[in-house]
């Protein structure tokens, strides 16, 4: 007999914390943007910064330690006043399947305190993306040594982390940029990153991507990368593609030793297949042949002629190439995560059918979970052994 399940529990829930002024403006400008199932929160030691903010939800840091006067630029005061307010922050996180770090490092909350804010959201299982900013070279040095710092302590506590270099925004700029200009493009790379990625997620598409797919991306990555690349016109989705992937942010990355690549192609109800083989085609051509490769497609009814195409590469500089893999099909269930009619499988080129591919080199040892980090096994070391046993071997 059959049951009538009349109603499927909610989507995948995302949140997008904005920790310290960078991370806190941040998140305002997304809000602005009206980001469809994401919720927003800002977390501060700025009280006034706080004040102004139009997050839903609004955390107060180091109320003790700074009085509500901010970090004054000291990462370990920011460190401090994420802690006093640990539990604070994992009641704001309860409940999330994937959680959006945005910070500006180099200053004092958002360098101290983001990776607190991290290392909470993994304790719960989360899955933990972050999204940072490093400072424009007029900052000094000073600021970048910290926020060099800082980056290196999120990175231990994140599934991905995404760094946007504020010096290549200069690049595309030029110098002449007004200082309110360049902060506000790299409000835009954030909201980018963030947008391409959960919009995947939350808004229906013609091919549909799951939070599944994104986990196989995203989870135990380490270093990741995006480039969001916009174009209209008879060629707009070569276009939209190429600039993608020759984003100034992606310069100076190998894009083929990625271990992971989602494509969100965004555009009206114009879109065609043709198109979308298009970008596919395009995105092929530098992804590796072991990258596991995710691309869904999103209808926005009030984009015209114009076409979005964000590329987030994640695993890049892994040592550990994985063997090649395709998301399998999958029944829909009521679940607590969002179930779709579509199959979201790898983008195979312009077949129709899934291709049978088999790795090109031989499969490595399984993943050994220690803690929060997956390591893969170590084989034991030549010169670990013994220089009497070595002669003899030869």
């Amino acid at each position: 007999m059959f049951e009538v399940i009349e109603q499927f529990e909610s989507d995948a829930v995302i949140k997008v914390i904005g920790v310290g002024g960078g991370g806190g403006n941040a998140v305002q400008h997304m809000v602005t943007q009206s980001i469809e199932g994401v919720q927003f929160i800002a977390a501060n030691t700025d009280a006034q910064a706080l004040r102004r903010n139009g997050a839903d939800v609004a955390v107060q840091l180091g109320g003790e330690i700074t009085k509500g006067l901010g970090a004054g630029a000291n990462p370990e005061i920011g460190r401090l006043a994420a802690e006093e307010n640990r539990e604070e922050i994992q009641r704001y996180l309860d409940g999330a399947d994937m959680v959006f770090i945005a910070a500006g490092m180099g200053g004092g909350t958002g360098t101290g305190a983001a990776p607190i804010v991290a290392e909470i959201a993994k304790e719960m299982g989360v899955l933990t993306v972050a999204v940072v900013t490093k400072p424009f070279p007029f900052e000094g040095k000073k600021r970048m040594e910290s926020a060099d710092a800082g980056i290196a302590e999120l990175a231990q506590h994140v599934d991905s982390l995404i760094t946007i270099p504020n010096e290549k925004l200069l690049k595309v700029l030029g110098r002449g940029t007004s200082l309110l200009d360049a902060f506000g493009a790299a409000n835009n790379v954030l909201l980018g990153a963030v947008q391409g990625i959960a919009e995947l997620i939350t808004r229906p598409g013609l091919i549909n991507v799951d939070f599944a797919d994104v986990q196989t991306v995203m989870r135990e990555m380490g270093t990741a990368m995006m480039g969001t690349g916009i174009a209209s016109g008879e060629d707009r989705a070569q276009e939209a593609a190429e600039m993608a992937i020759n984003s100034p942010l992606l310069e100076d990355i190998d894009l083929s030793g990625a271990r992971g690549v989602l494509v969100n192609v965004t555009a009206g109800m114009d879109m065609s297949m043709d198109e979308f083989d298009t970008v596919g085609e395009t995105v092929r051509a530098f992804a590796s042949d072991n990258a596991t490769v995710i691309i869904g497609a999103v209808i926005d009814v009030e984009m015209s002629d114009e076409m979005r195409v964000t590329v987030v590469a994640t695993g890049l500089g892994a040592e550990r190439k994985p063997d090649i893999a395709l998301v399998e099909p999958r029944k829909t269930e009521a679940t607590g995560m969002r179930s779709s009619g579509s199959v979201s499988q790898p983008y195979s080129g312009s077949s129709s059918a899934a291709p049978k591919l088999e790795p090109e080199s031989e499969v490595e040892e399984p993943m050994v979970q220690t803690g929060t980090q997956s390591q893969p096994r170590k084989e034991q070391n030549f010169l670990d052994i013994p220089a009497f046993l070595r002669r003899q071997a030869d």
